[in-house]
């Protein structure tokens, strides 16, 4: 019989289909109101704003409910430092700068900017972190 050792214990589970899910599914919404920021900051049209603006109350609802996951995840975990506190601090990070980011996107698009473009580069930077840390399978992935 042959056995497989793993290089370090793992202290969460694959991540579920759901969690999955919703944790991808921010990131191409906050990518893409990145995009519409850049988009807006080169054109001036007003809708490119417009759409930033409902990307990024997708990408809240989405990273909000994987915020969620990853709560009551950390909370049944045993061991509740390292990586899996790390991902749940980015999540926090990405939703909390996001919401500033959905208050910055509600004045006039012409009072949005340049503030809006900058916590948009911010918020998918911390997004594209979370998602990282939390489907790395070298530390198990999100429960």
């Amino acid at each position: 019989m042959s056995s497989v050792a793993t290089a370090g214990p793992s202290y969460r589970s694959a991540p579920g289909p759901l969690h999955t899910i919703l944790l991808a599914g921010a990131v191409p919404l906050f990518l893409g109101a990145l995009l519409n920021d850049i988009a807006y900051f080169k054109t001036y049209q007003i809708q490119w704003s417009n759409f930033a603006s409902w990307l990024i109350a997708g990408g809240l609802l989405f990273g909000g409910l994987a915020l969620l996951f990853a709560l009551v995840n950390l909370v049944r975990a045993k061991r509740k430092a390292g990586r899996p506190l790390v991902y749940v601090l980015l999540l926090l990070a990405s939703w909390v700068l996001g919401l500033v980011n959905a208050f910055v996107h509600a004045k006039d698009a012409w009072a949005a900017m340049p503030a809006g473009l900058v916590l948009s580069v911010i918020v998918t930077l911390l997004a594209c972190a979370a998602a990282w840390a939390g489907l790395d399978q070298r530390s198990g992935g999100v429960q």
